[in-house]
């Protein structure tokens, strides 16, 4: 398993070796760190006192599982492909071919370039040109940071650079963990009012209230999940809901997101590469096939952005 230190190579003689993920950034303050990748804008690793904080991998893969991406300009998945703008059918690339599905954007296998670097903070940026499917030139940047409560904070901002209005979902994909406890020991607690139901196809086609084991508001040990799905009407508290991991000993990890994010997808998995149980905690402004369904889409004007911001903190 990855350990709490830096992958090897980051800092200073990472220029001088290659990384399956590309160049790695990578933040320290205090007892954090973090390690950011040149690809797809991803976390590679959050740790606090030496306790991982999220899911890692090693230098010559790619991320498992999506581990640590950033998902623009939709995230999730556009059922077929397919979805129209203006009346026009557009048909993007297949990425998810088990489900005949474009999923995940069209950046996560995309190099991100350096646009700010500080000591506790790193930006980087990534162009989607006008193609088949998405007509639209627009850049995701995405700035992560260590602030001075050591927790790691995270905007995606999408700046429309084309001549007319685009649509857009932003998400990220990070899996959390709390260090050696293996994830089926903790209680994954998510305040949530609806769920959306998915098809075989993890295509939402209805809402439905949460409850009965879809209800997490008092926590579900997680050997006992197996969840890929979506919540909406979450609870937010001064702005931001909380999604938290507990261990038995009292210790926690939490996804927090803000009010732009109005959804999280929950996955639960046990087919993480070297861990009996996984869990991706998501924050996403919108749903899967948001670009059919309307459901959280946005449409970002000529020459205007918008950010979502979300944060990993956590009490050790």
């Amino acid at each position: 398993m990855p350990s709490a230190t830096p992958p090897a190579g980051t800092g200073d003689d990472s220029a001088h070796r290659r990384f399956a993920s590309g160049r790695q950034f990578e933040l320290r303050r205090g007892d954090a760190l973090a390690v950011v990748t040149e690809l797809a804008a991803g976390l590679r690793l959050y740790s606090r006192a030496g306790v991982e904080l999220t899911e890692s991998y090693g230098d010559a893969d790619i991320p498992p599982g999506a581990t640590g991406i950033t998902l623009a300009p939709w995230a999730n998945r556009v059922e077929d492909g397919i979805w129209y703008l203006g009346g026009k059918k557009q048909q993007l690339d297949i990425s998810e071919v088990s489900r005949n599905n474009a999923s995940h954007g069209l950046l996560r296998n995309a190099p991100y370039g350096l646009v700010d670097e500080s000591e506790f903070s790193v930006t980087l940026e990534a162009t989607v040109f006008p193609q088949h499917g998405y007509p639209f030139l627009v850049r995701h940047r995405v700035r992560y940071e260590l602030d001075a409560g050591l927790d790691l904070r995270v905007s995606q901002t999408l700046v429309n650079d084309s001549g007319s209005a685009a649509p857009f979902v932003l998400g990220s994909h990070p899996y959390l963990r709390l260090g050696e406890v293996p994830s089926e020991e903790l209680v994954l607690t998510v305040q949530a009012g609806t769920r959306l139901v998915a098809d075989e196809r993890l295509i939402p086609r209805s809402t439905a209230p949460v409850d009965g084991d879809f209800d997490l508001s008092t926590g579900a040990r997680v050997a006992g999940l197996d969840l890929d799905v979506a919540y909406t009407d979450l609870a937010f508290d001064g702005g931001m809901a909380r999604h938290v991991l507990t261990a038995p000993d009292g210790r926690s990890v939490s996804l927090e997101q803000d009010e732009s994010c109005a959804y999280v997808h929950v996955f639960v998995t046990d087919g993480f590469p070297g861990r009996a149980k996984a869990v991706a905690i998501e924050p996403m402004t919108g749903p899967a096939n948001a670009f059919n369904s309307g459901d959280g889409l946005r449409w970002i004007a000529p020459g205007e952005s918008f950010t979502m911001n979300w944060a990993i903190t956590a009490s050790l």
